[in-house]
Formats: structure tokens, sequence, C-alpha cells
């Protein structure tokens, strides 16, 4: 199932009036409202298609600018954009401590509650609805349920504890509300997901790109993980591993390709599609492409060195490759036009002098370092010429590349770490190099916390850019005790003095102080494992919802 229009808004069921009395509160004729939808079971699958559109809003803003703002909070990515403000991200993304009115977090909230809504809606009215097909009504309240689990698991993996909301509620209903624990948030997912997974078909009999059992078992393992549940999360990613519906794509370049969306190793995708007017793509190409590109990307969220550092020290050219762009660099992965590519390295004023000064071949891309604070791209949100001219328009919302929210090799190294964590090294190793084989690395031997070691590090080079990192270096406890982003960030965080290091740190991304490479050396340990709950919800419940520490 391709992203499609939302059938049904949420406004539309909030504004409706729901009786009438007389002819001046008739209802307005040929609108409908939820007391005469829902009336079939068409009707409830139109319903349904809101609450997959929720998952991005179909736009750049809504959902996406936090899904690259995690990624910003990590070692593994610079904001990157040193020409625009940086004002929607650098409050949260160098850790400053004032990211309470923050743009993008304040957004990401609001939508990520409006899809719960919506799918609470779809929860109550469509289980309700008298049809003979009981098992496809049955299906789609198990689908909302998946959805409804996944939005909170969003909210409570930024935001800690978030108020619970279970039911479609009208505003003046939700007066006092007051956040849940994040301990009783994860219970209600755990519950949402066990339901639907007991409901929703194996993927080989599920309609493309909608929600499976597979999908809801792989998200309660990592559910399950989050707590540090490692039983739970052995035994439901066993499930997986053992249903035989999944496998690792046959090389890692066709993870992130648009000609193998919805392939053998997708628990679950975001479904998009080209449509030359109707804003149904994806925009993480454009919104993260370098901009003297083709296409005049928008430069936020660049790779650092010190991820290209972690694939250098590993041995791991194939993973780098496919998720890296670099400025001088002779080829890129799946790139199968590259001189043509370069051709716009004419619009780039000083293209000599950078060759010049970094010692590039004169038929490399450039990357303009003026401008991109590590002067590297996303490849994996990386679109080909060959498939930006065979859709014509390259922009946002265009990109027909399906966004990967979860897939098999994320499975097989959960599954490694919860049997580490059970001191099953044996299954565990089985796990980690069954990944690793895929990219011609020797397979791991260690134990112990060795072998933890091992499989954290392979998650990092594994699922770069996948929304994964920031989460994983929050939840691990390091060997001092200490989360650890703690030893990650802060004054004597290992990536900070990387960077600030003469010996250690990159050229490029030290000639562009547009944004400062100190970036995490203002990390709290006692503040910055959440985001701040945006300022706003607590101005509007009067107080009601209380702040995150050490947040103002």
């Amino acid at each position: 199932m391709k992203q499609i229009l939302a059938i049904i808004t949420l406004f539309a069921a909030l504004t409706f009036t729901t009786s009438c009395e007389d002819f001046l509160t008739e209802d307005i004729r040929g609108q409908q409202n939820l007391d005469n939808y829902f009336q079939n079971i068409e009707e409830c699958e139109s319903y349904m298609v809101s609450c997959y559109q929720a998952l991005t809003y179909g736009g750049w803003w809504q959902i996406n600018t936090v899904w690259l703002l995690s990624e910003m909070c990590s070692d593994d990515a610079w904001m990157g954009n040193t020409t625009q403000s940086q004002s929607d991200y650098i409050s949260l993304a160098h850790y400053q401590g004032n990211g309470a009115s923050n743009g993008p977090i304040s957004n990401f909230w609001q939508y990520r509650y409006k899809g719960i809504l919506r799918c609470n809606i779809a929860i109550e009215r469509i289980s309700a609805v008298e049809t003979q097909d009981t098992e496809l009504r049955d299906r789609l309240v198990a689908e909302a349920r998946f959805l409804r689990a996944y939005y909170y698991f969003e909210l409570v993996r930024n935001f800690g504890g978030v108020p619970l909301l279970t039911g479609f509620l009208m505003p003046e209903e939700t007066a006092g509300v007051t956040r849940a624990t994040a301990e009783e948030v994860y219970a209600f997912i755990e519950a949402d997901l066990l339901a639907a997974a007991e409901v929703l078909p194996a993927r080989s009999a599920a309609e493309v790109g909608h929600a499976t059992s597979g999908a809801a078992l792989g998200l309660l393992g990592k559910v399950y993980l989050y707590q540090e549940k490692w039983q739970e999360a052995h035994d439901v990613l066993k499930q997986v591993i053992d249903s035989g519906e999944y496998d690792l794509m046959d090389e890692f370049g066709q993870v992130w390709n648009v000609d193998y969306d919805n392939g053998k190793e997708s628990l679950f995708e975001v479904q998009y599609e080209y449509h030359e007017t109707l804003a149904l793509g994806g925009s993480l190409a454009t919104v993260t492409g370098p901009r003297n590109g083709p296409g005049d990307g928008w430069s936020w969220c660049q790779p650092t060195a010190n991820l290209e550092q972690a694939y250098i020290d590993a041995g791991d050219t194939e993973r780098l490759r496919w998720t890296i762009i670099k400025a001088g660099c002779t080829e890129i992965a799946g790139e199968d036009q590259f001189e043509r590519f370069v051709e716009n390295n004419s619009t780039v004023a000083n293209a000599a002098e950078l060759i010049a000064q970094y010692g590039w071949d004169q038929n490399c891309y450039i990357i303009d370092p003026a401008q991109h604070k590590s002067a590297r791209a996303i490849r994996k949100y990386f679109l080909p010429l060959s498939v930006r001219e065979r859709n014509e328009i390259y922009n946002t919302d265009k990109s027909p590349l399906n966004h990967r929210i979860l897939r098999f090799a994320d499975v097989l190294l959960m599954y490694a770490e919860a049997c580490n964590e059970l001191g099953l090294d044996a299954d565990a190793q089985t796990a980690l190099n069954r990944v690793r084989a895929r990219v011609d690395l020797a397979p791991v031997t260690s134990t112990g916390n060795d072998l933890r070691h091992a499989i954290r590090n392979e998650r990092r080079l594994e699922l770069a850019f996948e929304q994964n990192r920031l989460y994983d270096i929050r939840r691990w406890t390091d060997d001092n005790g200490k989360k650890m982003i703690c030893n990650i960030l802060g004054p004597n965080g290992t990536f900070v003095q990387w960077n600030l290091n003469e010996a250690t740190r990159d050229p490029l991304e030290w000639n562009n102080q547009g944004e400062a490479s100190n970036k995490g050396i203002t990390f709290d340990e006692n503040r910055d494992i959440v985001f701040p709950i945006p300022l706003y919800e607590i101005t509007m419940s009067n107080g009601s919802i209380e702040q995150n520490p050490g947040w103002n």
C-alpha cells in the first residue's frame, strides 16, 4: 500500500456537529461526522488510511525534523547547514539547555498525538461496526492498535512518561490531564502490540504496507529491549526469526533502494510514491541533500567524520560506501551516471581552490565545505539520477523511496543483545555474525562484555540514520555505570574530545565553524537523557503536565 491521501481528517471529526434539533442546528448536508460515518466496512478501510498517513503527515516538518534531530543529537550527525538559520535545531542538537520552546519537538508532540487520536477513533468506532466481514473489521482494529503503539513509543522514548489518552476525548475532557509514568506508557504499548499480534496476518498473507503480526512482534521486542526485559525480548524476537517470514537482503546496497521497497528484510515501512502534483512522497532525500548537488538539497543532518572513522576502524568498506557520501569522492555507490552527476561542480565558485586545498581528484564530487559542516551526505536517503529523472520532479514530498522503520537486521541485532544479556553468547554470536557476513566481515568470537561492545558497535554501523543511535546510547549502561551517552558527550566525552583534539579532528569539519566543533560539550546527564516537554503543552495544561527535570 503506497502512501495515499488521508480521506478522513482529524479536523473534520472535531468540527462537525453530531445531532440536530431544528433547522438551525441541522448538520451540513453532504458532509460526514462521526455519527454518520463508519456505516460499512468500506468506510472503515478508508478511515484507516488517515491512521497510516499520520506516520509522517506527508510533509517534512511534522515528524521528519525530529527524526533528523535525533541523529544530530548523537555522535553520528551534525546539523550540517552553516549558511542558514539553525534555530530549529541548535538548542537541542548542541545541548544548550533551553529547548522547551524548540519548534520541531513541539510539532512532533502535537502530530504524534493527532495520530493517536485518529487511532483512538478507529479503535472505538470500527470495533462497533456491524458487518459480516468480522475478520476484516478485527484486522483494521488491530492495525490501529499497532499504529497507536508505535506513536506512543515515539513519544515515550523522546520525552519519558507522557499523558495516556486512550479514547476519543473532546478538548474540555482533557482538562487536568497529567503525565503517566514511562512504565505505564510502556505497559500500554505492550498491551496494544500483544493484542495486535494476535489478530494481524503474517507477512505472506498481508497487503503490502499494512501492519503484520511480524511488525507487531518486532516492535514489541524493541519495546521490551528498551526496558531491559531481556527474557521477554529474547522470546518475542525469536518468534520473528523462527517464523521464516523475513531474511536479510542479499546485498547491503539493496536495503535502502527504491527498487527493493518492501523487500524480504522489511517488517514495516512508511509507504511513499512519486506523484507529479500530490504530496505522496518522502522529503529526506531533499532535506539532507547537499546544497550544491543536483536537486538543490537543504544540507540538514550530515554524517560526522567520527562515524566515518568507526567504519574505517571496523574495516567495513561496504556499509561505509552505502551510508556516507563524502566530498572529494570519485564514485557514489549505486550512481551509474557519476560523470553527469559531477557536472554540477561547475556551480561551486571555488572548485579549483578546493580541489587544490584538499588534494581531491579533478573529477571528484564536490560538497562545498563552506556550506556544509562535514562536507558529507547521507547515502541511505540519496536518489540516483536515474530515479530523479524517472520521476521528473526532485523536491520535498516527491521521493518514492520508502522510509524503513523496522527491518530484519535490527531484529537480529536486538536478539543478539538480549541473548548476550542472558548469557546465551553462542546464540548472540550467530545472530550478530549473520548480519556481519552480508558485508564480508569476519565472525565475532568474543563473549561476555567484549561481545556486548561488539553488538553495540554493530548496531551503529548497520543502522546509522535509521533513528536508533540516540535512543541506543541513551539506554545502554556503560562499563562505568553511566549511560553511554554520558561518556560520549559532555566536556570529557569521547566524541567531544575527538573533535577538539588536533590529532583526531577532521579538517573538513574543523575548517567550518559555522557549526561549532564542540557540539555536546554542555551535555548535562541530569537533564539530557530525554527531550523537554514542549512549553506550550505545560502552559495550556495550566501546569498539570509537568516539565522534565532540568528544563526551564
